[in-house]
């Protein structure tokens, strides 16, 4: 649900439209929408500042579009659909409008392009295999009202690649660092910024990488005090997170 919709119901009160106890009920009947096989969480926005995001897989295409719709019919915007195969996109769009990105398998509805945080989100990658990953999170922040800059295969392999972009790494607000293999990419950013790093662990790399568990206890291990970790391959998650972070401190004027 969002603010608005909540002020307009207490105005709606203060003009003796309705009595308080009409309010209470619109309010108790507005945290979620039982749909069966979801419960559609209303009051998400108001209590996040986002609105319920919709975890693709494992869902069917008829069940991520019941939960856009509900969403949408309560004038939520920018809906993110994660996790989405171009197949089931394929199926949602026939009865949902989204934007699907197949890079970062994130479908959108309702997409607002507006910038409400003041500060940069970088995106850095090891390697080019890491971008999939990078681009959940990227396409993430900036749906969430952010400017992001990407820096993708700046990894450790060859060190000034990265070193050549110090600039752009010390204006950001927060960075991201995706990467696989032996996950020293976070370490390194760490080591050489102010700002806070979200590492990001991922799957890619040869057999003893433990399909990303190795790159994951090494971002874990981290020396560097500025860096936290989230789950292999959550790219969401780290730009969900960024996005919070970089709106701390007021939005953009």
């Amino acid at each position: 649900m969002e603010q608005q919709r909540t002020l307009e119901i207490l105005d709606r009160v203060s003009r003796g439209k309705i009595t308080p106890q009409e309010a209470l009920l619109e309010l108790r009947m507005e945290p979620f929408e039982d749909l069966g096989y979801a419960k559609v969480d209303h009051h998400r926005e108001l209590r996040h500042g986002v609105p319920e995001v919709v975890y693709g897989a494992g869902k069917t295409a008829d069940q991520i579009s019941g939960i856009v719709t509900a969403l949408r019919e309560h004038g939520d915007h920018n809906i993110l659909v994660t996790r989405l195969t171009p197949e089931k996109a394929g199926e949602v769009c026939k009865k949902v409008p989204i934007d699907y990105d197949p890079v970062s398998r994130i479908g959108i509805c309702g997409r607002k392009s507006e910038i409400t945080a003041s500060g940069t989100v970088v995106i850095a990658t090891g390697g080019t295999s890491d971008i999939p990953v990078a681009e959940e999170a990227a396409v993430t922040a900036e749906a969430l009202g952010n400017r992001v800059q990407r820096l993708y295969d700046v990894g450790v392999a060859g060190l000034q690649r990265l070193l050549s972009k110090m600039d752009i790494l010390m204006s950001a607000r927060v960075i991201v660092a995706v990467a696989g293999m032996e996950g020293a990419l976070a370490t390194v950013i760490g080591g050489l910024v102010a700002c806070p790093v979200l590492a990001v662990p991922t799957s890619v790399g040869y057999g003893a990488n433990f399909s990303g568990l190795s790159a994951l206890l090494s971002m874990l291990n981290s020396c560097a005090g500025n860096v936290s970790v989230v789950n292999i391959d959550n790219g969401f998650g780290a730009g969900y997170l960024a996005s919070l972070i970089n709106h701390i401190g007021g939005n953009r004027e």
